[in-house]
């Protein structure tokens, strides 16, 4: 292929071919990349005359619609709609009849050569004009259909999806006033209680919300809850789900569900062998996803025996909210429920069972005659899965309803992947939309000198286009159901994702780009119909670009304290960061306070062999000293740690009111949301993951040190609970 054609088609596709890296320096795609990419793309790039043909046959394609499938149009802006159409029928009477969600119509008569020309283009010895005509009036926010009317007949010529969003996401009415919050993240699965089965659950979720609004928090910050796969529990990174849009089920109270108490239930329960594997899993130092599921998965399918036998086979109130979950859950839910069952299936039987890639060739999509065959075969088992699912929304909700009891500012916030894993059921019942010839991942960087790669495959943004952004709007609407705020993660991948081709090194990868502007759109939509303040972790490579959009559009930034930094070395106060941000000492991929100052993080690297060499470690360890230097200077400089402790690095560790001083100083800073996780309050060291490990650190398991009952049983937790609460109202502005 030519480089000309090779670079049309890049633009066409919106492959960047220049970007500047993480050290400021431009850098370049190389040819081989962009082709690559292409092919994930579904370009043959080895067939120029192929790649012809299906350029001229979308070109083709887009003339020959009138409409696009889909516009996203804001509140504040004129609306204006673009029609494309053969020459000879410009003078003929059109009209645009708008029917809103609500069911009310708006008609606007128009003859398309009267209005504004905007482009011709010649096909096939046909000329195609395209026209732009004002809408002048009023639509509220909210999902519409236009139609093309042809002027005298009654059906309509064409239609499409047109929403109209807000201009920014919706912010809580105290902290848009000036408020200032603090809150706590826990990674649900690693919450003790004397009650739970090994892994966090959601009674445990609502008894920390309630505990922690009673001592001031405003949020309680969970990690992705995503559905993971039941019969692989070990593949339990939340961040690599099997479907965004559903939830992880071992987070299930099984002692919850009605039917539970019931005398089938309680035999498997009380014997001993089953008490004797309770009693491990909550003892496990970490969570054993495997015998978790195991003894959730039993007594579960017990209970739906008895709660089916008792209200589903019968006409019954249960049943009727059963049915309507299931209708609106549609196929999304039908997909998810016979994907499970049908891992289950074939690892019972001993065949490969990871993911649909391994799966017997009938099988191998959702919508194949064969897995019609096989979903009507096991319906009743596809019923338990959708059971499981109903029970995690309803219990879910119950922590929503306790955080607004509560009287929490913003309650509960969830935390959206960027993507699916490769064997996931989202890609499985929608593979036109998934270019699983790539990978996300991240260029090269300071933090990972050789690139990332994810493993999750990318939405093909000219699909999710034509696909009327329904996948986008569905993932954003569940993730904000039962809560009062979402954390999008690598928020950039509204912008843009670096894909790596199959096979290739993350560093040959490319950026491709997506529609900014309708993404932002949408969730600004979604942000007001779900009543969710919206939070871009927006770390690593971030071009201006999206920073300035994000915050147009009213969605917090994400500030990580030992992130920034000045370039003398020195950090910067927390007072300096933007008011429409939420800032935190640490994460998830980063190690805790404790771990930071003690240098455990650097250790570990060392002992699974993260760095090249010993003078890469030794850099680091000095780095991390000068660090620590600076954050002492800049503590005591802020008067924030009392004069008691060592003014030197070498003077001190990281003692209780270093930590503890360290929460306040951020808690006076001007970021209206303060995030401070539950690992620091109780002086944890070991981290709850390492980016670019697998199998050689337990990453996604450790759980916390101290059943849930004992953390606000602490008086030193709660005072520095009130000294966090004094610190951000007097940071507020809203007085």
């Amino acid at each position: 292929m030519t480089d000309q054609v090779l670079q049309t088609l890049v633009e066409m596709r919106g492959i960047e071919s220049n970007y500047v890296d993480a050290w400021g320096k431009p850098a370049t795609i190389e040819s081989s990349s962009k082709a690559k990419l292409l092919n994930a793309l579904g370009y043959d790039t080895s067939d120029e005359n192929a790649v012809f043909e299906q350029m001229k046959s979308e070109t083709l394609r887009y003339w020959q619609s009138p409409l696009d499938p889909v516009q996203v149009s804001r509140v504040s802006e004129k609306l204006q709609f673009s029609i494309r159409l053969p020459i000879e029928l410009v003078n003929d009477t059109y009209s645009f009849v708008l029917t809103t969600e609500q069911g009310k119509t708006i008609t606007e008569t128009f003859v398309p050569v009267d209005t504004q020309l905007i482009n011709a283009a010649q096909l096939d010895e046909v000329e195609y004009q395209e026209y732009v005509i004002d809408f002048n009036h009023a639509v509220d926010p909210g999902y519409h259909t236009l139609s093309l009317m042809v002027e005298g007949d009654d059906e309509a010529f064409v239609q499409m999806r047109l929403i109209m969003a807000p201009d920014a996401c919706y912010m809580p009415e105290p902290v848009a006033a000036g408020k200032k919050i603090w809150g706590l993240s826990v990674q649900l699965y690693c919450v003790r209680s004397q009650t739970n089965w090994g892994i966090g659950d959601f009674s445990d979720l609502s008894r920390l919300v309630t505990d922690a609004a009673k001592n001031g928090a405003q949020f309680i910050g969970l990690n992705p809850i995503h559905a993971l796969y039941p019969a692989n529990p070990d593949a339990c990174s939340p961040y690599g789900p099997s479907s965004r849009r559903w939830l992880n089920f071992l987070y299930l109270d099984v002692t919850a569900i009605d039917g539970y108490q019931d005398p089938s239930v309680q035999q498997i329960i009380n014997s001993a062998e089953f008490k004797e594997k309770l009693a491990a899993a909550r003892a496990a130092e970490h969570v054993d996803y495997a015998a978790v599921a195991a003894l959730k998965v039993e007594v579960l399918t017990a209970i739906f025996a008895v709660y089916d036998k008792q209200y589903l086979s019968k006409t019954s109130r249960q049943k009727k909210a059963f049915d309507a979950f299931v209708e609106i859950g549609g196929e999304s839910l039908d997909m998810l429920a016979v994907y499970d069952v049908m891992q289950e299936h074939l690892k019972d039987a001993g065949e490969p069972s990871w993911g649909w890639p391994v799966f017997p060739e009938k099988f191998k999509e959702y919508h194949k005659p064969e897995v019609t065959k096989f979903a009507k075969k096991h319906a009743k088992r596809v019923r338990f899965y959708q059971f499981l699912q109903w029970q995690a929304a309803e219990q879910l909700e119950q922590a929503n309803q306790a955080a607004q009891n509560a009287g929490m500012t913003i309650g509960l916030y969830r935390d959206l992947a960027v993507g699916v894993s490769e064997g996931s059921a989202e890609i499985w019942g929608n593979k036109d939309l998934y270019c699983v010839k790539a990978s996300v991942g991240a260029p090269p960087d300071v933090l990972g000198p050789l690139g990332q790669n994810w493993g999750l495959p990318p939405m093909d943004p000219q699909r999710l286009y034509e696909q009327a952004y329904q996948p986008i709007i569905d993932l954003f609407a569940s993730n904000m159901a039962s809560a009062g705020a979402l954390r999008i993660d690598h928020v950039m991948a509204l912008l843009r994702l670096w894909w790596v081709p199959q096979g290739d090194h993350a560093r040959d990868g490319g950026y491709v780009y997506y529609p900014v502007d309708d993404l932002l759109g949408i969730l600004a939509l979604e942000s007001h119909r779900n009543q969710n303040l919206v939070i871009g972790e927006d770390l690593g490579t971030v071009p201006e670009e999206i920073r300035g959009k994000l915050a147009e559009n009213g969605i917090y930034s994400y500030r990580v304290f030992f992130f920034e930094q000045a370039e003398d070395g020195g950090f910067f106060s927390p007072s300096h960061y933007p008011e429409q941000s939420m800032s935190t000492l640490t994460t998830h991929d980063m190690p805790t306070l404790i771990g930071y100052w003690h240098c455990h993080d650097l250790e570990l690297g060392k002992e699974l062999e993260l760095y090249p060499d010993a003078e890469v470690l030794q850099s680091l360890y000095n780095s991390r000293h000068a660090d620590k230097q600076e954050i002492l200077n800049s503590l005591h400089g802020h008067h924030s740690i009392d004069d008691s402790v060592a003014r030197h690095v070498d003077e001190t560790s990281m003692t209780q009111a270093l930590n503890f001083g360290l929460q306040t100083h951020m808690a006076t800073g001007s970021s209206a949301l303060l995030s401070l996780q539950l690992e620091d309050w109780l002086q944890m060291d070991m981290p709850v993951n390492i980016p670019g490990t697998f199998d050689e650190y337990p990453n996604w398991r450790r759980k916390l040190t101290r059943n849930l009952e004992d953390i606000f049983a602490d008086e030193n937790l709660t005072a520095l609970a009130r000294r966090l609460t004094e610190a951000r109202k007097a940071a507020s502005t809203d007085k």
